[in-house]
């Protein structure tokens, strides 16, 4: 008896909001806290307080303190933590949408996608009239929606039935072609485009309150809609025959979630590079931690992988302090492993199976 009330605590779902909020909460003061002026936890309740309810005035705070947090480290912890969160979601909703949990926008082409379009936003200097600073990411979606919808139109020419493992081997393919047409731009255009390379492996480093403003509105509306049709995802999860059974219209909500999932990974690339594995290895550690209900997958995507993104780019910055890594070392570098185990464990289950 004792026994099935601590499973069942452990599976409340108010638990799993409770720890992954407290996880974020941790990330975010530890990633404003620790760098090379150390800024004590106490004096940045106290910084956020003054500045977000004015119940303190800043006046009676280092404003040495005040300076770094508000126009470095806070925006840097606040992007990385919208990033991450945007590329958990998307691959959640990827891996319930393709019943593989091997799906994600890297492995499927669409983060390469994404920054061939940024690439060539920033290469030709590309402005969209009216449009201005959103002109990026727009571009970014534009590319990562078109990759998407090669890949699953070649997938369907190579085998009519689509199995996942052809969409995702799909993906890859592109995923290298993309990846090499990029090289070969750099290499052929020399020094202009050299900088853009320690772009493409990941950075949230020096972007600003100004690349908040660009991935916000995207984030809302991409997270927004795949949130709006979790019911449906779970329903799509067992199979689209059976989700057509149900009465859910499978081509329509496909479009919607694939539509949403580009958003969210081309805005994600277009402020901060190619950050590959996140939505890989959260997705898969939150559906085996919480189960596979993506109406409450999904936001704990989003909650763990912001607060994840911020921990990684936190040790990019300080691992080998003063010089800073690309944050997408560091998630190839935990999560290349995961994909890996992930493969052997779906290959003992086939075996068994």
């Amino acid at each position: 008896m004792q026994r099935l009330s601590i499973l069942k605590f452990l599976n409340n779902k108010y638990l799993a909001f409770c720890l992954a909020g407290i996880f974020l909460v941790l990330s975010i003061l530890l990633g404003i806290s620790i760098g090379t002026v150390s800024v004590p936890i106490l004096t940045i309740i106290k910084i956020i307080s003054a500045k977000v309810f004015g119940l303190i005035s800043l006046d009676k705070i280092d404003p040495m303190y005040s300076s770094i947090v508000l126009n470095i480290r806070l925006p840097r912890v606040i992007l990385s933590g919208l990033v991450g969160a945007s590329l958990a979601i998307a691959g959640a909703a990827f891996q319930g949408l393709l019943r593989n949990p091997l799906a994600d926008p890297y492995t499927l082409g669409v983060s390469s996608g994404a920054s061939v379009g940024a690439v060539l936003t920033l290469f030709f200097q590309l402005s969209i009239p009216f449009v201005g600073s959103f002109t990026l990411p727009l571009l970014s979606i534009l590319f990562s929606f078109l990759t998407i919808f090669l890949v699953l139109t070649f997938a369907s020419k190579i085998e009519r039935s689509m199995r996942v493992e052809t969409i995702i081997l799909t993906g890859i393919i592109f995923s290298s072609f993309l990846g090499a047409i990029i090289s070969l731009m750099i290499a052929l255009t020399g020094d202009e485009l050299r900088q853009i390379i320690g772009w493409l492996l990941g950075s949230v480093s020096m972007r600003g309150w100004e690349y908040i403003k660009i991935i916000l509105p995207f984030f809302i509306i991409g997270s927004g809609l795949l949130i709006f049709n979790a019911k449906e995802l779970n329903a799509m999860s067992f199979g689209e025959e059976r989700a057509q059974h149900l009465g859910v219209n499978v081509q329509k909500r496909k479009l919607i979630i694939l539509t949403a999932g580009s958003i969210l990974t081309g805005a994600a690339v277009a402020v901060s590079g190619t950050i590959g594995f996140v939505g890989l290895v959260i997705p898969h550690l939150s559906r085996l931690l919480w189960g596979p209900d993506h109406r409450h997958l999904l936001p704990l995507s989003i909650i763990t992988g912001s607060g994840f993104l911020i921990l990684a780019d936190l040790i990019s910055r300080t691992i080998i302090s003063p010089t800073e890594l690309p944050i997408g070392v560091i998630t190839a570098l935990i999560g290349a492993p995961v994909f890996a185990l992930i493969l052997l464990q779906r290959k003992r289950m086939e075996r068994s199976g």
